[in-house]
């Protein structure tokens, strides 16, 4: 299988020896799991797309520290052409920014939420089991950086799991769509990293709250299987 990973934001230069690119977090995370998994990597940000849509197997769009509502014209053409990827029947992962922009391609509603930010580890619970999931705890740990959420799913989408503070964190159309709000693809020390440089905005007590809560490590291994159980069912 080839996925085509559609990168929408750059890491700041000053990680990117340490972290790699997002698209680079993404082949680590998959690609070492399963190493028959090949990858094609387009910059949204730059408008390159595949000539065809059937140049690769299945998709993933990758988080950025853009809004899926920001009147760019690299948003508007991403959010086309998903509606296109949806219409093609083409698997497609989406991660926070993706995860948003799939659900506002395709008739849904995501926007700044009043909970604010939601930054370093989170639970999220899921309310049903799908094919894909393990035998393993109906709750996960993962990783989170966003003030952006989903608040209206698409039509036909079910929302897997969530919690208190990000009801739709997991959702899922069909066979076709799975979103997640966290990033899988996040280490902990790359969380603080981005916790430390917006300290100042995300305001003292949530970072406070944030870097404590990295005591707890995230799920990798559990998400890297779900996606890729996912992509292959």
């Amino acid at each position: 299988m080839k996925l085509g990973i559609l990168k929408t934001d750059e890491v700041r230069p000053e990680w990117v020896d340490e972290y790699g690119e997002y698209p680079d977090m993404f082949i680590e995370l998959l690609g070492t799991r399963d190493p028959s998994l090949r990858f094609e990597v387009y910059d949204a940000m730059e408008q390159e797309y595949p000539e065809y849509i059937d140049d690769v197997d299945a998709y993933l769009i990758t988080g950025s520290k853009f809004g899926v509502y920001d009147d760019l014209e690299w948003i508007h053409r991403l959010t086309d052409y998903v509606r296109d990827l949806h219409q093609a029947g083409k698997k497609i992962v989406g991660i926070c920014f993706g995860h948003q922009l799939m659900t506002l391609a395709l008739g849904g509603r995501a926007e700044k939420a009043a909970a604010g930010w939601g930054v370093g580890i989170h639970t999220h619970q899921f309310n049903q089991r799908p094919e894909w999931m393990d035998e393993g705890s109906s709750s996960f740990n993962v990783l989170v950086s966003h003030q952006d959420q989903v608040l209206e799913p698409p039509p036909g989408a079910t929302t897997l799991a969530g919690s208190d503070f990000c009801p739709h964190a997991v959702c899922q159309i069909g066979q076709q769509v799975l979103t997640f709000q966290g990033h899988p693809e996040f280490r902990p020390e790359y969380s603080r990293e981005i916790m430390e440089f917006r300290r100042e905005r995300i305001g003292e007590s949530i970072y406070q709250s944030g870097i404590a809560s990295l005591a707890v490590p995230p799920e990798t291994d559990r998400m890297a299987n779900w996606i890729l159980r996912f992509l292959k069912s």
